[in-house]
């Protein structure tokens, strides 16, 4: 079951439409005065008024998205606001940057500190862009209709599944993005060993790959949506943090390692990166579900 032209245009465009409204009107709000500096809440540029603007501008392009993929509208549109976060992860700078700016025990934990929760704002400007694709559904869809199905969709047992499918995604994705977010390791006596700052192309392919394979599994076993593993995505790198960058550890990595090194792949990852590459897995991931669901019945 292949994608047809008309489906693949769809989606292009939807992806268009999250770049230029978000990855490239938006890139002014969150962009890094400092050469050196990172895409994040950490360098104190990007303001409350500068979010509410980036919201709106995921909002819209979920909107137009839905309209621009209309009969799939509900399918695709979802795919505008993480293609306009993965525009900003590109150029995002590193987080070995962000350790180099802040060599001192007191600083990275401040760091760390701060990294811990930024997430929740990408996760919510995501979510903005859903809200868009939900307005557009409502517009163009009977309400009575869309409100029966809901109901109609209702399990007991959906937020036992929800609430796996979120906790399994964190430990999915962190074992896999140990595996694929890979750069030069060295041997470490207390720590077993540490790595090097893996290249953004890498830690998008290994972000999306990680997320793409939990949201399979889920939708596949448990036919739960791509969203729990997309929520799970700002889930990891407060994990991440509170396991590998406590306060022994960073004092360690100071004395022993050049700041370009970390006890964790999961850390070496910006949390712009992390919600962006893991939502755009965490949906195709889902599709890939959908489509071996749909192999196997039909063809084996």
């Amino acid at each position: 079951m292949e994608l047809s032209w008309p489906m693949k245009l769809r989606i292009a465009a939807v992806m268009a439409v999250g770049i230029v409204l978000l990855g490239i009107l938006g890139w002014p709000l969150v962009a890094p005065t400092d050469p050196m500096g990172v895409v994040s809440l950490v360098n104190g540029s990007i303001g409350f008024g500068d979010i509410i603007i980036l919201l709106m501008l995921a909002f819209l392009a979920g909107l137009i998205g839905y309209f621009l993929s209309w009969p799939y509208g509900r399918e695709i549109a979802v795919l505008a606001a993480p293609s306009g976060l993965a525009g900003w992860a590109l150029y995002a700078g590193s987080a070995a940057g962000l350790m180099q700016m802040n060599p001192a025990l007191a600083q990275r934990q401040a760091v760390f500190t701060t990294l811990r929760l930024e997430s929740i704002v990408w996760l919510g400007i995501v979510a903005a862009g859903f809200c868009g694709v939900l307005l557009g559904q409502r517009i163009r869809s009977n309400p009575e209709i869309v409100e029966t199905q809901k109901k109609s969709d209702f399990r007991a047992n959906i937020y036992i599944n929800a609430a796996i499918a979120l906790i399994g995604t964190v430990f999915i994705a962190h074992f896999f993005i140990g595996l694929f977010a890979y750069d030069v390791r060295v041997f470490d006596n207390k720590l077993g060993s540490v790595l090097a700052q893996p290249a953004v192309n890498q830690i998008a392919f290994a972000v999306m790959v990680s997320f793409g394979l939990a949201a399979f599994v889920f939708k596949k076993f448990l036919d739960i949506s791509y969203i729990w593993s997309a929520v799970a995505s700002a889930l990891i790198t407060a994990f991440g943090v509170t396991t590998y960058a406590r306060q022994d550890i960073l004092q360690h990595l100071i004395s022993h390692h050049p700041a370009t090194f970390f006890s964790h792949a999961v850390i070496s990852i910006l949390p712009v990166q992390m919600v962006a590459f893991g939502t755009l897995g965490s949906i195709a991931g889902y599709w890939l579900a959908v489509r071996y669901s749909f192999w196997q019945k039909h063809y084996e």
